[in-house]
């Protein structure tokens, strides 16, 4: 066996990986749930590399995460479910479908248009999808508006997602300040809690969070990237305070609080 571009040497590879009594026992004994994980991981991978503007590892992150893709539609294929020209075959039918403006009679244009155009198609997919099912189980289930968010998305995207759901409906804030007040409100709920009830503090501060991404909503900032920013700016900022303190001959634990705080202004009037 050996490397190529074409993607049906991948999809050998994986079928041999897969085939028992000669494939590899670890990739033999997974299933959907157990692989999942690994799938969220890559597409981190993905996003780290991209945050980090490193297009060699970028590269590598992304077979990783077709490598998932191939992993799933393997799966399914042995239970006669669905192959992997089906995932293909399904995603270029929505690409289509859902660019009527490239593709059709569409004359739609500028972004804002385009994404509204979007949105009204996924919304009739989403429809169809439900009369579906319905036909097949004989019963009726209404749609809210927040329907169609996966559980399994991180807490932030989640909470993004659930928010713009909300807001073409109606339900949201005209101005950017008045969220901000909102999350000091919050603030305040939460010292609140510090004085009368401690240990409900905890519950508070999810509701500063889902303010906080409100915030950056409204601001037109993706709350995990910018959060993923302030990540690495913190890492950055505390191993200029390690090589300081290294310097002096001193590990973290060993130094005092005002000491660290005072390199941390440092580290932060150097940037």
């Amino acid at each position: 066996m050996t490397p190529s571009r074409d993607i049906g040497r991948l999809l050998d590879i994986m079928a041999a990986l897969r085939t028992p009594g000669t494939g590899c026992p670890w990739d033999l004994e997974q299933n959907f749930s157990t692989i999942a994980p690994y799938t969220l991981e890559e597409a981190y991978e993905v996003a780290d590399a991209i945050s980090r503007g490193d297009l060699a590892d970028l590269k590598d992150e992304l077979g990783d995460l077709l490598l998932q893709v191939v992993f799933h539609a393997r799966m399914a294929e042995e239970q006669r479910s669905f192959d992997f020209g089906g995932v293909v075959q399904a995603i270029t039918e929505k690409l289509i479908r859902r660019h009527p403006h490239v593709f059709g009679d569409e004359h739609s244009q500028t972004p804002e248009a385009v994404k509204g155009l979007w949105e009204r198609i996924k919304a009739q997919e989403r429809k169809e999808k439900r009369d579906k099912a319905e036909r097949y189980s004989g019963g009726s289930e209404d749609e809210g508006a927040l329907a169609g968010v996966p559980v399994g998305l991180p807490a932030l995207t989640r909470a993004l997602k659930l928010q713009a759901k909300a807001s073409a409906v109606g339900f949201d804030w005209n101005d950017p300040r008045a969220v901000l007040r909102k999350i000091r409100e919050e603030a305040d709920e939460i010292e609140a809690e510090l004085d009368a009830a401690p240990e409900a503090a905890g519950a508070e501060v999810g509701d500063l969070l889902f303010a906080a991404v409100n915030l950056a909503r409204h601001l037109r900032a993706d709350p995990e990237a910018v959060l993923r920013q302030t990540n690495q700016k913190f890492e950055r900022r505390f191993a200029v305070i390690e090589r300081a303190l290294a310097a002096r001959g001193k590990l973290p634990q060993d130094a005092t609080l005002a000491e660290m705080d005072a390199l941390w202004d440092e580290a932060k009037a150097a940037e």
